[in-house]
């Protein structure tokens, strides 16, 4: 006989875990290797009965404290711990599977269950934007097309023919669910699912409309505007409320989820709310000093440079930078990289004006 796995180990917790350590443990390996779930796997149902056996005796604290003491010994005949012998059987589980999975074993807590033919919000629709540098430091207004589903006009929604009505489900008798019961490893048990014949609905469509062919929508190209919010980023999205899927049995629409993309810019790196970019200077105005004129989203600035600014001198214009998309009022900084031109063509005059520079430095002999 193969040697019995350690508990805590089948289960993939350490020895301190807390009850709700194992019961998120157990659940996450139940729904993995469930026998429902994988139909005629038997290593996945002995590994069922492997977690369900260590999660049965380590969520009982006076089980767990003969296991922490004596091990799997424990529960053998004559065993240290007392027990007479530990057989695992899936009727002790019943409180368990009916706290971790309440209907899926069958049971009751099936008040707090949802039909599936109540309202239902329907989903989130996504699509994307592009917009220019400026534009996402700024923030602008774009207009979109895309094709949304809408309630069809000719039957109001409803799916049926005009004249006729839906009918009940006979197989659910309107209330979306049915309940299977199969003989598994652990004896009968029940699932309920939804019902296969109005998918869920409760309804039965006899005679369809023709325009929607019995959805109850139709699709239809839509313009929105959208409305892009200064120092918006390049990825973020823009919600756009109850314009997304419409919902199902009278809920509400999902939300139309707008991703922005921003171009790059020839000139600006953005960071955060921070801009970067790099500007070269002549190497007179290095080293006496004076005025540059300096490119940044405002427009032109003018920025005294200090004599003797060395090449990669970085400065900063308070203010210049990206409006924050969360913050009113608060925008981030311009930082620019002074680079110094060296020229590399020189006429005969310039060249001699050098040398005497250099001459009055020491440079030349």
């Amino acid at each position: 006989m193969a040697q019995k796995r350690d508990y805590y180990e089948v289960l993939g917790v350490a020895k301190n875990a807390s009850d709700d350590d194992l019961k998120k443990a157990y659940r996450k390996l139940a729904k993995k290797y469930h026998p429902d779930m994988n139909p005629g796997n038997t290593e996945a149902a002995e590994k069922f009965k492997e977690a369900s056996e260590a999660y049965s005796v380590l969520s009982d604290p006076q089980k767990r404290s003969q296991y922490d003491q004596f091990g799997h010994a424990a529960f053998e005949g004559g065993g240290a711990g007392g027990f007479g012998g530990f057989d695992f059987n899936a009727s002790d589980m019943g409180d368990i599977f009916g706290d971790l999975f309440g209907d899926l074993f069958g049971g009751g807590r099936r008040s707090s269950r949802r039909a599936d033919n109540g309202p239902m919000r329907g989903a989130n629709v996504r699509t994307s934007v592009n917009i220019t540098f400026e534009e996402a430091v700024f923030g602008c207004e774009k207009q979109i097309e895309l094709t949304l589903r809408e309630s069809c006009p000719t039957c109001g929604g409803s799916g049926a023919k005009p004249g006729t009505t839906a009918q009940t489900c006979s197989k659910c008798h309107g209330t979306g669910r049915v309940i299977t019961t199969q003989q598994s490893i652990f004896g009968m048990m029940q699932t309920e699912s939804a019902c296969p014949d109005c998918r869920g609905t409760g309804k039965i469509i006899k005679e369809k409309c023709s325009d929607c062919r019995g959805s109850g929508y139709v699709s239809k190209k839509t313009k929105l505007k959208v409305d892009i919010p200064a120092g918006i980023d390049n990825g973020m999205s823009v919600r756009i409320r109850d314009k997304g899927e419409p919902g199902t049995n009278g809920g509400p629409r999902g939300d139309l989820l707008v991703e922005v993309r921003v171009a790059r810019h020839p000139q600006f790196e953005r960071d955060d709310t921070n801009i970067y970019s790099v500007v070269q200077i002549p190497f007179t105005k290095a080293a006496l000093g004076g005025k540059v004129r300096i490119k940044t989203v405002d427009g032109e600035v003018e920025y005294d440079v200090k004599a003797g600014t060395q090449t990669d001198t970085r400065i900063r214009l308070r203010g210049k930078g990206v409006p924050s998309v969360h913050h009113r009022n608060v925008r981030g900084d311009h930082y620019v990289t002074l680079v110094v031109q060296v020229p590399t063509r020189l006429n005969r005059e310039q060249k001699k004006a050098l040398h005497a520079f250099a001459k009055a430095c020491g440079e030349e002999e």
